[in-house]
């Protein structure tokens, strides 16, 4: 009986040094693996273990980008939180996946004169990253108060555009529920854009060996006199109010898509008393600019709006812009296009769409 004492109490003893012990080593292991990435940089403060929940918690993680010539860091990834655990309602149904929850964390894409951003491999290290730092597949994704940011420092004056109070919830990834279901996954999200909100839903088959989705979304209720610094670097102008408001629908299956985007600009006001202090070019290039959007103005709306169809196959997509240059004139002299999504695209729509791009 002694010495079973001396096994259980050893063992016990054992148990809780790995407990103590076991956050540093991930924690040695999590910034090793984050210091050696390439093209980035990244650094964990501190984790917690959660055993009785299956859990762990990565406390203030960043990542920065380097540049392959300067060797410069940019800002590009950070989270308060991360929440990695294993998702307990699959399991009743026979599926051992994760779930990861991130709390206010902040995007930043930057494009610099040395190296062009590139999108989809920015996108493609998040995979890496949840691959490395979780070994089961994640059926079940959080966000709670992000921001993602776009900023350029090439132009002048700069500018950074930001989405922010972001939160998004994607589930059945894995698709561990609704097998039978064309699009089992879900993706919804909000988010304000400058005075204006955001309201995201899809649909998809994450499992599909070809894109499969559905999805619609709408940006409404932006002030465009907040997007300044943008316009001007961009456009050489500026605004003294407007409203600006986008709504999309977009279907996706067996290599084929179909969708419209609908961009459309309420009480737009270019020239105004604001700009009696600019020089007399850009005074006069800012009336042309004013001239031309109430030309296309829907006088009796006040809107500015147009609707650009995309219909095609991902080996030749295109846009039919003649359609969208008929949409402008239809809508200003016309009728006015009405800020909702139409409700018009789904994936059943794409049985009408051709093999080749229109």
């Amino acid at each position: 009986m002694k010495k079973k004492y001396i096994v259980l109490i050893s063992i016990v003893v054992l148990l809780v040094v790995i407990r103590l012990i076991l956050p540093y080593v991930l924690l040695h292991y999590a910034n090793k693996s984050l210091g050696e990435m390439k093209g980035y940089y990244g650094h964990i403060e501190d984790i917690d273990l959660s055993l009785y929940r299956g859990a762990y918690i990565i406390k203030s993680m960043h990542m920065d980008k380097i540049d392959t010539v300067l060797k410069k860091e940019t800002k590009f990834f950070n989270s308060e939180k991360i929440d990695v655990s294993v998702e307990w309602s699959a399991l009743f149904k026979g599926s051992i996946v994760a779930e990861i929850v991130l709390k206010s964390p902040v995007l930043i894409f930057t494009k610099n004169k040395v190296e062009l951003e590139d999108l989809q491999k920015d996108s493609s290290f998040f995979k890496v990253l949840f691959d490395d730092f979780m070994p089961l597949k994640v059926n079940r994704f959080q966000i709670n108060n992000g921001d993602i940011h776009y900023a350029d420092n090439t132009t002048t004056p700069r500018f950074d555009l930001v989405l922010k109070n972001l939160n998004l919830l994607a589930l059945n990834l894995t698709n561990v529920t609704n097998e039978k279901v064309e699009l089992p996954a879900t993706v919804t999200a909000t988010g304000s854009v400058y005075k204006g909100t955001l309201t995201f839903n899809m649909k998809m088959n994450p499992m599909s060996n070809q894109a499969a989705f559905d999805l619609n979304a709408e940006v409404k209720g932006t002030e465009l006199k907040l997007l300044n610094n943008f316009l001007k670097a961009y456009g050489n102008f500026d605004v003294n109010k407007g409203t600006f408001g986008m709504y999309t629908e977009m279907a996706a299956k067996n290599g084929k898509f179909k969708g419209y985007v609908k961009p459309l600009i309420t009480d737009l006001d270019v020239v105004g008393p604001e700009d009696k202090k600019d020089t007399f070019f850009h005074l006069t290039w800012e009336a042309i600019v004013g001239t031309v959007a109430e030309i296309f103005e829907n006088q009796k709306k006040d809107q500015l709006a147009t609707k650009i169809r995309i219909e095609g196959n991902f080996k030749n997509p295109g846009t039919n812009t003649g359609n969208a240059v008929w949409e402008l004139l239809r809508n200003a002299f016309v009728h006015a296009l009405m800020p909702i999504v139409d409700n018009e695209i789904n994936i059943k729509s794409l049985k009408k769409v051709s093999a080749k791009s229109k």
